[in-house]
């Protein structure tokens, strides 16, 4: 994709055995020089087109097209950066009063050998061109159109100069615009009309744009670009060359409203004594979403009683840890245009870069509430959106706003009990709101910004009484460059207050994500007669991010015991403070047997409020990029002594030895139509108290260019003495119960794309999954923080009975014969199937039918053992849950 980066994993291993063959042959092995500074900006003058506006067929033989001088000049990216492509490309662009037309020629002297692969939208591959316009031209936003040699489109919108520390790409974004491809005897050509109410501008008698053009070269793994950005460089758009000639243009005021309607049969199996459960349900519903410009800055989307039916579920997880599992968003209203509202406290791919002012998530999410009552209950899987809308957009001046606004209906469900019929409230009538603004200077080196966020909920007698009548959080953000962007500096800084009953803000107190009643946090106090909480947290950072082969970054991050995010973002522990330091080496220039090399090390450690360390760590990883196309990798994690104030749920910290953790990966030549690829990972601490591992095998095939195919099996294994099972009470004390688990996990994510034309897909997903979890040696915990492993727990022995009838554990502590406490059996089989079936025809433009099948199925038992046969027989027996559903959209462009 236009501008993308990628990280490559690669093994130690295979770099010295690697490094060493370049030493045999006498290479010179030594690291290619920095990346020259960029030439001038490069200019194209585009011409007008005054009669008949070309046809696009993709053949280039309009006579419009002999108004303007084709254009080439192109220089290689990669592999060699600064050489001439191995094969020549040029474009031409014409304009009118409402679109811009682009034709790109590919030369190909082996015309023969171009891949021409069917695919979905935003998912092309094999040969490739795109074209990118800075319209706003404040080299920091951009607008790219591709196409592959087989038609299929991908577009996309580049925010924040596509600098390494921010969400650089949205890949979401899907305007409504034309192109057609042709290959012949001299290559292959793209001819694209894109309406000039798909992006954005302002008022001016003559515009300039930057500009950027790509080619991909797929068998050559070759990149080629006009102008040429280093590889080394700290961002992209600000590197684009200038479109000029663009005269008497207005922005149009886009207008697209698209009415949907949506008929599903669900059918389960019927259960005679449920009402509820009658094994079918038809539902016909209808809804509308919008985009309008409402002036050539800012565009306003909408939608009205959305519908996501066609939505890909969510992989399936067997959950045991304190804190609450993350999903990635899949549905398009809250996906497009994602950028604008991401406010990540801090950047990495570890459990703090999750944390995020918004969380989309969290809108229209299952209810909060489940009823206990004797009888049966039927429970609204999700909470309906009734309506919201999305204002946003980027002014001449240099101010990029986001402001979202939604409102989700109130749930109740329907509960039959002692012969009679009732509701339950289950979620409030809600409203979410968020606003975003950043105001850029010089060119985007320097950016201040602001984000709000608001919940209001309407909550009235019989509501669930444990959620936030409101919740506020804010935050200012600032970033600085220097040296073309290759220094900067950020920070971040955001805060937080919720509101409610007494009964409210203890449940916050009590969560997993506070844990303000862990009585050796003498810092923080439970209080129950509390209304509000208040809480801060943030991230400061320097570092280099550009200009040569190193790189690194030093920071710090913080979040206070009364930061509360999670009623519309993501937080996922408070009190604790980290400092970490990254440095990466990239080797940009193929040298021996490599095309590319990347190292990186890091170090951190942790602190809560308390001022003690609770952990510490380093790792180093390298990824390599062969001659051969493979690309392989390695990483190690080594961590000290730790202190967790989640393992006993609410109780003392509890300290674990020095640990250790690898991964390693393996992906074979990306061009070819069987490939395979290999990760895994393992981690164990102290001496083997705990050992874990898993290996994910993949094979994907390409048997035809229209047909995909790729299978992920995953299987992996867990052993922990110290697993968390309950806690009880024995008079006034608490007893903190664990067991030593062992499980195993085996699942498998199979998916078929199948594409019949370019606008016409059928996508199969599909992941049976099973997990069994076996506890033996119960405990409980004694002494949390003794530096004595064995001092830290007592295993219970024969005093833990095990109650058949009542399917728990019955433990006798002081051996008087008498049980004590009671817990319930651990010991658990999940099983779970789920898959759907999509096939999405855009018909036109901008509108689509999509036809529907998806299928789950969920069981369980109590057996704990793993039996493969048994558990895929037992997930296959279990009577699944089918949907049919049939969603028709067409979208008006007034």
């Amino acid at each position: 994709m236009l501008g993308s980066r990628y990280g490559l994993r690669t093994a130690s291993l295979t770099f010295l055995l690697a490094f060493g063959a370049a030493l045999a042959a006498g290479q010179d092995v030594k690291p290619a020089p920095s990346s020259p500074a960029p030439a001038e900006k490069k200019c194209y003058t585009a011409a007008r087109v005054d009669g008949r506006p070309p046809i696009i067929d993709g053949k280039l033989d309009d006579e419009a097209w002999a108004r303007c001088a084709w254009e080439e000049g192109f220089m290689q990216r990669m592999p060699y950066e600064g050489r001439q492509p191995s094969e020549k490309t040029a474009f031409k662009i014409l304009y009118d009063d409402k679109y811009v037309y682009v034709g790109i020629r590919a030369y190909d002297s082996q015309a023969s050998t171009i891949d021409r692969r069917m695919s979905r939208r935003d998912q092309a591959d094999g040969d490739m061109v795109a074209v990118a316009f800075d319209s706003v031209y404040d080299h920091m936003t951009a607008f790219a159109f591709g196409v592959n040699a087989a038609g299929v489109k991908y577009d996309q919108f580049l925010a924040n100069d596509g600098q390494s520390n921010s969400n650089e790409e949205d890949m979401s974004w899907d305007p409504i615009w034309e192109v057609a491809t042709t290959v012949d005897k001299e290559g292959w050509t793209a001819e694209m009309r894109i309406p000039l109410s798909q992006i954005r501008f302002g008022a001016k008698d003559e515009q300039v744009w930057g500009l950027h053009v790509q080619r991909n070269l797929f068998r050559n793994s070759e990149t080629s670009m006009w102008p040429l950005i280093p590889r080394d460089a700290s961002g992209f758009v600000h590197f684009f060359g200038e479109l000029r000639g663009l005269t008497g243009l207005n922005a149009p005021h886009q207008i697209e409203i698209m009415p949907y309607t949506v008929g599903s049969l669900q059918s389960s199996r019927p259960i005679a004594a449920n009402p509820f459960a009658t094994g079918g349900k038809r539902t016909l519903n209808g809804g509308l979403d919008g985009k309008i410009g409402v002036t050539g800055d800012l565009t306003l989307n909408f939608t009205i009683n959305p519908d996501f039916g066609q939505v890909e579920a969510d992989p399936s997880v067997v959950n045991l840890t304190a804190y609450e599992t993350f999903y990635t968003e899949k549905r398009p209203f809250f996906v497009e245009g994602k950028n604008i509202f991401n406010y990540q406290l801090m950047g990495g791919d570890g459990d703090f870069s999750m944390d995020n002012l918004f969380y989309s998530r969290r809108i229209g999410r299952d209810p909060h509430y489940t009823p206990s009552v004797d009888g049966f209950v039927d429970m609204p899987s999700t909470t309906a959106i009734l309506g919201a809308f999305k204002l946003s957009g980027k002014t001449k001046s240099g101010l990029s706003i986001g402001v979202l606004e939604t409102v989700t209906s109130k749930e109740s469900a329907s509960v039959y009990s002692g012969g009679a019929y009732g509701n339950v409230p289950v979620e409030p009538l809600t409203n979410y709101f968020a606003l975003r603004v950043q105001q850029d200077w010089n060119r985007g080196q320097t950016i201040l910004g602001g984000m709000f966020t608001a919940v209001n909920r309407q909550l009235k007698d019989g509501d669930p009484a444990l959620l936030h009548s409101a919740a506020y959080a804010g935050g200012i953000d600032f970033l600085h460059t220097w040296d073309n962007k290759n220094y900067y500096f950020s920070l971040k800084a955001v805060t937080s207050r919720v509101q409610g009953t007494a009964d409210a803000i203890l449940q916050t107190q009590l969560s997993s994500t506070h844990y303000f009643q862990r009585p050796d946090a003498d810092y923080v106090s439970l209080d129950p007669t509390r209304t509000s909480l208040m809480g801060s947290g943030g991230n400061l950072e320097i570092g280099k991010q550009g200009g040569g082969h190193w790189m690194y970054v030093a920071g710090f991050t913080w979040r206070s015991p009364g930061l509360e995010l999670n009623d519309i973002g993501y937080l996922r522990q408070t009190d604790v403070m980290m400092q970490y330091i990254w440095a990466g080496y990239r080797i940009f220039e193929p040298w021996g047997p490599f095309r590319s090399i990347n190292i990186n090390f890091n170090q951190w450690s942790g602190f809560n409020f308390g001022g003690e360390t609770i952990f510490t760590g380093g790792n180093v990883n390298l990824n390599l990029n062969l001659k051969n196309y493979w690309y392989t990798g390695f990483g190690y994690n080594v961590q000290g002594e730790s202190m967790s104030d989640s393992s006993l749920r609410g109780g003392p910290s509890l300290r674990y030895p020095r640990g250790y953790s690898y991964w390693f990966s393996v992906m074979t030549d990306m061009r070819q139509k069987v490939r395979f690829n290999v990760f895994g990972n393992a981690s164990g601490r102290g001496d083997g108290d705990m050992r874990s591992w898993n290996i994910n095998p993949g094979v994907t095939l390409i048997p035809s260019a229209a047909l995909q195919i790729s299978i992920t099996p995953l299987y992996a294994v867990n052993h922990n003495i110290l697993q968390y099972v309950d806690t009880q009470a024995m008079g006034a004390d608490a007893r903190y119960l664990f067991g030593t688990i062992e499980q195993k996990t085996l699942g498998m994510t199979l998916r078929l794309d199948y594409s019949l034309s370019p606008n016409m897909t059928i996508q199969y997903y599909g992941m049976p999954f099973i997990s069994a979890g076996s506890y033996r040696d119960f405990k409980r915990i004694t002494n949390s923080r003794s530096k004595d492993m064995n001092a830290r727990y007592q295993l219970f022995g024969g005093n833990a009975v095990y109650d058949k009838a009542g399917a728990q554990y019955t433990v006798d502590e002081n051996g008087d014969g008498v049980p004590d406490y009671a817990f319930a059996n651990p010991d658990f089989n999940f099983r779970q199937f789920r898959s759907n079936l999509v096939l999405r025809w855009e018909y036109v433009p901008g509108s689509a039918l999509f036809l529907v099948w998806s299928q789950g199925r969920t069981g369980s038992l109590l057996n704990g053992s793993f039996d493969y046969g048994r558990d895929m027989q037992g997930l296959f027996d279990t009577h699944p849950q089918n949907v049919f559903l049939v969603k028709f959209s067409y979208c008006f462009q007034l």
